[in-house]
């Protein structure tokens, strides 16, 4: 091999240079400046690549810290991710708690509409909104096609998700912690 092959990229990289090579793609990731299908499309460049070139390549654009700048921003990352979950934790505690009806009480109808069994006078809840269902013995929480949707542990839900105690539910922008009946 002549010195000019191995300075244009033509050595086939080494597995350590490999895993550093996804090491930063990962921190792209982790730090937002990459998608997720980009992401995937560049690893797939790393793993397959042929030359360094082309590891080179797949790393256009981003950092190429070492692993102590990696290591640095993996631990600010951490930090900041604790910071955001007790955040969420104490958030969680102090919402109005939403208790579940009797056993045998069949179902509740949450939303604006007079004769709701849970009336909720807020512009962003629908006028029927979403619905508690007793199933085998569980509260199954249903959105009735919400314009602003009805959340669970925050994640917006389709169709009907099993709710108990300690779950975190949200109507529009009204937000309440299930506690048992």
């Amino acid at each position: 091999m002549t010195p000019a092959e191995f300075h244009t990229g033509a050595v086939r990289p080494s597995d350590a240079e490999r895993d550093e090579a996804l090491g930063v793609l990962k921190d792209g990731a982790g730090s937002g400046r990459l998608s997720h299908d980009t992401f995937l499309g560049r690893m797939e460049i790393v793993l397959r690549a042929d030359s360094r070139g082309e590891l080179d390549a797949a790393l256009a654009g981003l950092p190429a810290g070492g692993p102590v700048e990696r290591f640095v921003l993996r631990t600010v990352g951490r930090f900041s991710a604790f910071g955001d979950r007790l955040g969420r934790a104490w958030r969680t505690e102090r919402l109005p708690g939403l208790s579940l009806p009797q056993v045998g009480a069949g179902q509740l109808t949450i939303g604006r509409l007079p004769g709701s069994g849970l009336r909720l006078h807020d512009p962003s809840v629908s006028r029927r909104h979403a619905e508690l269902r007793q199933e085998d013995g569980d509260w199954v929480l249903y959105d009735l096609g919400s314009t602003n949707g009805t959340h669970v542990n925050g994640r917006r839900i389709a169709g009907a998700v099993r709710v108990r105690p300690g779950d975190q539910v949200r109507f529009g922008n009204l937000e309440f912690r299930i506690a048992a009946g």
